[in-house]
């Protein structure tokens, strides 16, 4: 498979093509959609977390596009108390629903990667409340 933008479909007044960059950004969306989904990650390497961030909508997303199939690799950060096989598996659905719809690509796999778990908004401003308190 390729990163390039392939020749995906030849009509009898041109050619229709999708850029690699477009199937990260649905792919993105699709994910951060997702109940319990906190936001996407960087990966290892950038080590840089966008908490829901739609500044870039490809973070955490990588894509290998061939002429008919497309695979997809998700770094995501997962809300506190969600199961996260769950969580997985429903971003796995969606990202392939969302591809496969959009793009008429066939999505072969959706490998999801999980770099942390963080509390809730909510639960996280009780908690400094309360450490503010014992202080």
């Amino acid at each position: 498979m390729s990163t390039l933008p392939t020749e995906f479909e030849r009509t009898d007044i041109g050619e229709i093509q999708i850029a690699p960059e477009v199937i990260e950004v649905i792919a993105g969306l699709a994910t951060v959609e997702v109940k319990g989904v906190a936001g996407m990650s960087g990966g290892f390497a950038g080590g840089i977390v966008e908490l829901l961030g739609r500044k870039n909508l490809s973070k955490g997303v990588k894509v290998e596009v061939g002429q008919r199939e497309a695979a997809v690799d998700v770094s995501v950060i997962v809300e506190y108390g969600n199961r996260l096989p769950e969580v997985a598996t429903e971003i796995q659905r969606n990202v392939k629903r969302s591809i496969e719809t959009m793009t008429g690509l066939t999505v072969v796999e959706v490998n999801v990667h999980i770099h942390d778990v963080i509390f809730k908004a909510a639960e996280r401003s009780e908690e400094t409340e309360l450490n503010h308190r014992v202080k």
